[in-house]
Parts: structure tokens; C-alpha cells; sequence
């Protein structure tokens, strides 16, 4: 793997985690609570950016490859995984441990 793969990476780990870690919706609107469709609705769109991302990386370095849906479930199964940590911190950890 080269640099750009490993940056792809990181980039899927942080959207993936980021909606869940702030309270502003795309970082950019404050709300007094964010609801959980907020976090759904930020955690698609960076799943779409990466997947974005992935494409042009890979139209650059040559043809792309087609892809059926069973790819498409599994990456975004891997997705999900990636957003394991914070989703843990803000629904289980974090309210577990305020009081």
C-alpha cells in the first residue's frame, strides 16, 4: 500500500468518528442536542465523501474496477466498524459515566 491508500484510510476513520464526537451538525451548526438522525444523516455523507475519494484515487493510478453490490455492503459494514469507538464513547461510555 502506498501513501495515498493510507491517507484514504485515516480520512474513512476520521468521518467515520467525527459525528460523533461534537455536537455541531457537519461542524458547523450548534445544536443544544443532536439527535441521532443528525449523526446518521453526517455519517452517511462522510461515508459518500470517502467513497468519493476512493474512486478518484483509483481512476488516477489507472482503469476502475466495477464493483457489484455485495462490495458496496461490505465496505460500508467496514465503515461502520470504523465508527465503533465513538459511537461506544457517546451512546455508552460518556452517559454511563456522568453521574
Amino acid at each position: 500500500m502506498n501513501a495515498s491508500m493510507y491517507s484514504l484510510l485515516l480520512l474513512a476513520f476520521l468521518f467515520a468518528n467525527l459525528p460523533f464526537l461534537t455536537q455541531r451538525v457537519f461542524g458547523i451548526w450548534r445544536v443544544a442536542k443532536k439527535h441521532f438522525g443528525f449523526h446518521l444523516l453526517e455519517w452517511f455523507a462522510g461515508f459518500l465523501i470517502t467513497g468519493l475519494m476512493a474512486y478518484v484515487l483509483e481512476s488516477r493510478s489507472g482503469s476502475v474496477h466495477e464493483q457489484g453490490w455485495a462490495f458496496y455492503v461490505i465496505v460500508l459494514c467496514l465503515y461502520a466498524v470504523c465508527a465503533f469507538p465513538a459511537f461506544v464513547w457517546r451512546y455508552f461510555w460518556r452517559t454511563k459515566h456522568r453521574e
